[in-house]
């Protein structure tokens, strides 16, 4: 047994112990993030850094003894440490009012970066229309699946060939298309209930990759999102942006919205990488659902995969029930100030 831990130390001793350097590594830097949109490129792989500090200490703990164990061991505790920091506030923020599924007035609402080289656009436009949906905002869509979608379901949208579209089966009245069209796509629409209008905003984020595109155009739907009464309004896209991310933080509360989805893992789904290789889960939750305060969560959840690099959001909200009146509101009178 000696001899047998002393050759896998050997062997597999330097790649686990790369794997927990690498991960600690990456998880500490990435805390930097805070104070630069560089290194924040790094928090939004928060789950690969902790999930690669974790295995290194399995196989420590299963595989390896003396000094190897030990220092594999420190690396992920570091990295436990580093990975739970930056995922912690994710898991443990409010997400809004719930509502029970009996709920009156609910909306449903799919979101769904459908890629532009999807290759089930039938089975897709199935799904979505078996979906009875009341919103669909949609990334990505091509003049071939869109004509497809329209003809199958007859939703109407706020333009013709949009990179943003917002689809209905609702009557809506036009907003904008792009306040700044060099800045990124964007779409918004208007809608009435039986509580009123409120505005539905549709977005396609570039990557943070991009330079500052991506923070231009998190600036510019603040300022759009500062035009619309927020108590009622929806907001969904593909913000190429998780929420470990420090900037997705800190647009989250500029928006004054409240996000409806909790790490939920939308990015990669089916084929990628030049659409040659499938990755057995997704391992980025990109795409968000918000909704201001007035709306309260019946349901949200991840879709099937349907022939895109994405996973689509099915959420469904109703409006907030006012609180139950009491015997001081029904004895109040006129002009007492209560």
């Amino acid at each position: 047994m000696g001899l047998l831990r002393l050759a896998l130390n050997i062997v597999l001793g330097p790649p686990v112990v790369l794997l927990a350097l690498i991960s600690a590594a990456a998880g500490v830097a990435a805390l930097q993030g805070r104070h630069s949109l560089r290194w924040d490129l790094l928090t939004h792989f928060a789950p690969v850094w902790l999930a690669g500090a974790l295995l290194a200490g399995l196989f420590a703990l299963l595989l390896f003894g003396g000094m190897t164990r030990l220092l594999v061991l420190a690396l992920t505790g570091v990295g436990v440490v580093a990975g739970g920091a930056l995922m912690a506030p994710e898991l443990t923020r409010s997400a809004g009012p719930r509502a029970g599924p009996d709920a009156p007035g609910q909306l449903k609402i799919i979101q769904f970066n459908v890629w532009n080289h999807n290759s089930e656009i039938a089975r897709t436009i199935d799904w979505m229309a078996a979906e009875r949906p009341d919103l669909v905002i949609l990334e990505e869509t091509t003049p071939a699946f869109r004509r497809a979608l329209e003809a199958r379901t007859g939703w109407r949208s706020v333009c013709r060939d949009c990179e943003v579209m917002i689809y209905s089966p609702r009557q809506m009245t036009r907003g904008y298309v792009s306040a700044e069209p060099a800045v990124g796509p964007l779409a918004h629409a208007i809608f009435h209930d039986v509580e009123g209008a409120f505005d539905v905003v549709g977005v396609h984020d570039a990557w943070p990759t991009d330079g500052n595109d991506q923070q231009r155009q998190e600036a510019r739907l603040a300022r759009a999102l500062d035009e619309l009464p927020r108590e009622r309004t929806i907001l969904a896209g593909d913000f190429n942006s998780t929420p470990w991310s420090f900037a997705r933080r800190d647009w989250d509360s500029a928006f004054r919205l409240i996000r409806r989805d909790r790490a939920l893992f939308t990015w990669p789904a089916g084929k990628v990488l030049a659409r040659r290789m499938s990755l057995p889960f997704a391992i980025l939750p990109i795409d968000h659902v918000y909704a201001g305060p007035a709306w309260a969560t019946v349901d949200i959840h991840r879709g099937p995969s349907l022939g895109s690099d994405h996973y689509p959001l099915v959420a469904t909200l109703a409006p907030v029930e006012p609180p139950p009146a009491t015997l001081d509101d029904a004895t109040a009178r006129p002009g007492s100030g209560r």
